[in-house]
C-alpha cells in the first residue's frame, strides 16, 4: 500500500484549540494509507517582499515541509470572517517567490472549526479562495463546518457525538480517495 504524506496547517495558536484537537481527531480516524505530519506556524515571520533575496531559515524550511507533502489539510476558526493572520501568512510564505509557489498542484481539504452555528463557513471559504489561486486542488465534498466546539469533545478529550465520529472517518475517507486521484494525476503529465 502506497503512504501519503500529509502536511497540517492548524490555524489556531490557543493552546487549547478546538482546531488542534480536531486535526487529532481527524488524523486519529484516518485511513492507514495517510501519515501526518503538523508543521508548526507560530514561528513563521511574516511574509515581506523585501526578504525574499535572503528568506529567513523559517521560510526555507516551511517551503520545505509543503514540497514534501503528498497532500495538505487545513483546519482554521473563524476571525472576522476570515481566516486568522498566521495561517494566510504561511499561505502567502509558501507561494513566493513568484514562480516558486510550493502549494502548486497539491492535493487539499480544509476543515473548519468553530465555537459560533455556523462553523466557520466564511474563513473555510476565503481560504478555498486563496488555495483555488494557487492552484491547489481542494477537496469539494463532503464540506466541513463545525459548528459549536466547545461541544465537540468530552470530559476525556474524545469526540463526544458518534455521528460526529461517523462524519469525520467519511470526511478522512474521501480525503484519502482526493489525495490517491490526483497524486496519480500530477504524475501522469
Amino acid at each position: 500500500m502506497k503512504k501519503y504524506n500529509i502536511a497540517v496547517f492548524v490555524g489556531s495558536l490557543r493552546k487549547a484549540s478546538y482546531n488542534l484537537k480536531t486535526a487529532h481527531a481527524l488524523i486519529a480516524l484516518a485511513p492507514e494509507s495517510l501519515s501526518f505530519d503538523i508543521i508548526n506556524i507560530a514561528d513563521i515571520p511574516m511574509f515581506n517582499e523585501d526578504l525574499e533575496a535572503t528568506p529567513p531559515v523559517e521560510w526555507i524550511a516551511l517551503k520545505e515541509q509543503i514540497s514534501a507533502a503528498d497532500g495538505l489539510l487545513f483546519l482554521t476558526p473563524e476571525y472576522n470572517r476570515s481566516v486568522p493572520a498566521v495561517l494566510k501568512n504561511v499561505i502567502d510564505v509558501g507561494s513566493r517567490p513568484y514562480g516558486k509557489n510550493s502549494w502548486d498542484g497539491k492535493p487539499a481539504a480544509l476543515v473548519s472549526v468553530s465555537i459560533g452555528n455556523i462553523g466557520g463557513f466564511g474563513a473555510n471559504h476565503h481560504l478555498r479562495q486563496s488555495l483555488v489561486f494557487l492552484n491547489v486542488p481542494t477537496m469539494a465534498q463532503p464540506e466541513a463546518y463545525i459548528a459549536d466546539a466547545s461541544g465537540l469533545f468530552n470530559g476525556s478529550g474524545d469526540l463526544a457525538n458518534p455521528s460526529t465520529k461517523d462524519f469525520f472517518k467519511t470526511f478522512m475517507s474521501a480525503f484519502e480517495k482526493w489525495v490517491e486521484a490526483n497524486v496519480a494525476e500530477e504524475y501522469a503529465h
